[in-house]
């Protein structure tokens, strides 16, 4: 077995109490990756002082400078992805290869906002009374409170808090009580890069440093990204003191499939899409709603492939799907495949408890077909590697079944017609549209969120991410 690191917070750019807390190995739980300390209110009253303290200096300071520490922050990450990877594979659950490639995603973002620091750009513009012009440039905000997920333990922190700091403000982040291994490795290699004391700040801890941070009165904008629950509470706590607040809560993502896919393409977008990352992804797609046609051979192709994917330890190679993050988390999975098939869906492949050589939190892959749109499955996120299939008569009742829940964050479709195609990019109450695509997989240079239930606020990453955490001011003058 490998070490056990011992953590810190991060406060004021100095490492700051002692580890405690157990972060597990969830491929093998005899494991413990990490030894975390729990923080407060009283670790996020520092952090948020020392944020303060350094705003000035670091919204003052040249876009070049700002662009320069997140560049080589990135070159230092696309450096030690492997080891990074592999911490996050121990920590997370997901495959080594998933590991690996989420740490390079994550220092491609340091570098694209490294560029976005010297292209934030403003307009000059004619007034409507002569002689007088209004130009109009933005500007930092202030203090950002991050509260990050497990699922994606460097990716999201990262594509957090570049744009924050790219832009001149200052951060404290809170990273998932399941993951802060991972967070504190950017933290940690960001201060290594050149980041001066207080810009980013790190308070590990469970719910109750999350409230100390929406609560904070000096924290101007929270960005979170997290349960529809603790979202909507979030939301009312910075609402309440007029803070900024952008929200991230999940997704029931749909994948259409029309009679005129192809057949073996679709099976592999839906595999793709529905299984990989564990089925811990907020884009998975969780509703295989297919067109009676192609419905009874999809079903059966698929099932086979599910039935053959391989699960096991993190870091074994041969692994196609990791474990769940935590014991809650595959208990969740295993609660919801029963409650289907309580209301009458057949499960098709998997279902089934595994036992491994070492003790951990896997799920099997599981596909439920015969599944109805009202199902507690087809409405409710289990973030596992679980899917429903809906079977439909045509394209129309496809897009309302798509349409027909409280999320809206990606929804796909595979079909050769140019026009369902368009129609499907057009009508489909999502944020993100895939057309012969997974649902999930997303590009980090353009913007990502969804409508209805699953987001709040502006959009974040790629050249949306200036909308919320810059202040764009419009000043006019005559001569």
């Amino acid at each position: 077995m490998t070490a056990t690191i011992e953590l810190s917070h991060w406060i004021n750019g100095e490492r700051r109490g002692a580890g405690t807390v157990e972060s597990l190995n969830p491929s093998d739980t005899r494991e413990v990756v990490a030894l975390a300390p729990e923080g407060r209110a009283a670790e996020v009253d520092e952090a948020v002082a020392a944020a303060s303290a350094a705003f000035d200096g670091w919204a003052g300071a040249s876009p070049e400078a700002r662009s320069d520490v997140l560049d080589r922050a990135g070159t230092l990450l696309m450096e030690r992805r492997e080891a990074v990877g592999r911490l996050l594979s121990r920590e997370e659950g997901k495959t080594l290869a998933e590991g690996i490639g989420e740490a390079a995603r994550a220092a491609r973002i340091l570098k694209y906002f490294a560029g976005e620091a010297l292209r934030l750009h403003g307009q000059n513009l004619a007034s409507t009374r002569p002689g007088v012009e209004v130009q109009t440039y933005r500007q930092p905000v202030g203090v950002f409170g991050l509260i990050t997920p497990w699922n994606f333990p460097i990716a999201i922190p990262a594509w957090k808090a570049a744009p924050a700091l790219a832009f001149g403000n200052t951060v404290v982040i809170k990273p998932a009580s399941h993951t802060p291994a991972t967070a504190e490795a950017l933290v940690a290699i960001l201060h290594e890069a050149g980041l001066p004391k207080g810009v980013l700040n790190l308070v590990i801890g469970g719910g109750p440093v999350g409230q100390a941070i929406v609560d904070h009165k000096d924290v101007a904008g929270v960005s979170f990204t997290g349960s529809q629950g603790v979202g909507a509470g979030v939301a009312a706590g910075a609402a309440a003191r007029q803070a900024r607040v952008q929200l991230e809560m999940g997704g029931k993502n749909p994948l259409i499939v029309l009679d005129d896919a192809d057949l073996d393409r679709a099976v592999n977008i839906a595999l793709d899409g529905s299984f990989f990352a564990t089925g811990q992804r907020c884009t998975a797609s969780s509703r295989l709603i297919v067109q009676d046609g192609i419905h009874d051979r999809f079903v059966s192709a698929l099932a086979e492939k599910v039935a053959a994917l391989r699960v096991g330890n993190a870091l074994d190679p041969d692994t196609q799907v990791g474990p769940a993050v935590s014991e809650a988390q595959r208990e969740t999975s295993y609660r919801y495949i029963d409650i289907a098939a309580s209301e009458g869906g057949r499960v098709v492949a998997g279902g089934g408890r595994l036992n491994r050589q070492a003790p951990g939190w896997y799920v099997e892959p599981t596909l439920i077909a015969d599944t109805d749109p009202a199902m507690r499955i087809n409405n409710e996120e289990v973030f596992g590697p679980v899917a429903s299939t809906i079977r439909v008569k045509d394209y129309e009742e496809a897009l309302a079944v798509a349409n027909g829940v409280e999320f809206g964050l990606s929804a796909g479709i595979v079909t050769q017609s140019l026009k369902h195609a368009r129609d499907f990019q057009r009508r489909a109450k999502a944020g993100m549209t895939m057309v012969n695509l997974a649902t999930a997989g997303v590009d980090y240079h353009v913007p990502f969120g969804g409508t209805k239930a699953s987001s709040y606020g502006p959009r974040e990453q790629g050249f949306a991410a200036a909308d919320f955490f810059t202040l764009t001011k419009t000043s006019y003058s005559a001569g």
